[in-house]
């Protein structure tokens, strides 16, 4: 088990999934003390970077495209403080950075991981029901209702709209962006037979952000929605035929299964696509398994 502990935060990997606990240091953003705890399967990975500075480094995941409901709900827009996949790295510790990036790399080649997206979320998304301030009103979410409400600062035209009850069936999209510059940001929801081009400002199914602090809390609430809205990648044509079971998945030997993939990193070495040092990392913990 390889395992790093920051004030920032805890990361630990046994092999199968990382653990990401974010610690209690007043640098941790508020989204990540309120996401908690979060177990990555190996298998929603694409990647893992550690980069060095002067005074300190980042500890860097890269999740396969549609594997979590928050990056998909934010577009990758989480700033550094809220950010889960990121840990910041102590000088004195860069030797165990490097030591832990080099195992998760090693189980991501062993198991032969792709890169490429993936067609059915990987993560749970927040638990619910959750509620949460910001902006121009308040938005909860009991797992079957969007209910948001308002407050003084709310334009006449939304309030006049009243109390929005919108039921998870007749969401199609939900989006969070954060306010940069300035531009607010907002939390919104596109509703089936209701399309608007109206700003968040006037868009009575949208709540719109000015930067405070509570402003990241509103993508746990996109998060917990777009966890159970259908999977992007899903697509009608792509579903098993009317009645037709799908395929099982052939049944390998775990011996071949490692000779064979002893084989694809050969032929990726062969190719230039792993380094001398990654090959010879990857192959040794195929024979460890043999």
């Amino acid at each position: 088990m390889a395992e790093i502990i920051q004030k920032d935060g805890t990361w630990a990997f046994d092999g199968d999934a990382l653990r990401l606990t974010p610690g209690r240091d007043k640098n941790v953003g508020l989204l990540r003390r309120e996401l908690g705890e979060l177990v990555v399967p190996l298998g929603a990975l694409a990647g893992i970077s550690f980069e060095q500075g002067k005074k300190a480094g980042r500890l860097r995941l890269r999740l396969r495209d549609g594997a979590d409901p928050l990056l998909h709900a934010t577009g990758g827009r989480l700033t550094e403080p809220h950010d889960p996949y990121q840990l910041i790295v102590e000088a004195d510790r860069y030797g165990v950075a490097e030591y832990f990036t080099d195992e998760v790399r090693g189980a991501l080649l062993l198991d032969g991981v792709p890169a490429d997206p993936v067609g059915a979320y990987l993560l749970p998304g927040p638990a619910v029901p959750l509620s949460v301030s910001a902006g121009d009103g308040s938005a909860s979410f009991d797992g079957e209702r969007v209910r948001l409400e308002w407050n003084w600062k709310t334009e006449d035209a939304k309030v006049a709209a009243g109390t929005r009850v919108l039921p998870l069936a007749d969401i199609t999209a939900v989006q969070w962006l954060p306010s940069i510059g300035l531009d607010n940001g907002h939390l919104r929801f596109t509703v089936r037979g209701t399309p608007t081009k109206a700003p968040p400002k006037y868009d009575p199914n949208a709540i719109e952000l000015w930067g405070f602090k509570k402003d990241p809390l509103m993508a746990l609430v996109a998060a917990a929605v777009q966890a159970r809205l259908p999977h992007p990648a899903t697509r009608p044509d792509r579903s098993p035929a009317a009645g037709q079971p799908a395929a099982p998945a052939p049944v390998e030997d775990d011996h071949d299964a490692l000779l064979r993939r002893l084989r694809e990193l050969g032929e990726l070495h062969r190719d230039g696509v792993l380094t001398d040092d990654e090959f010879a990392l990857a192959k040794t913990a195929v024979l460890k398994r043999m």
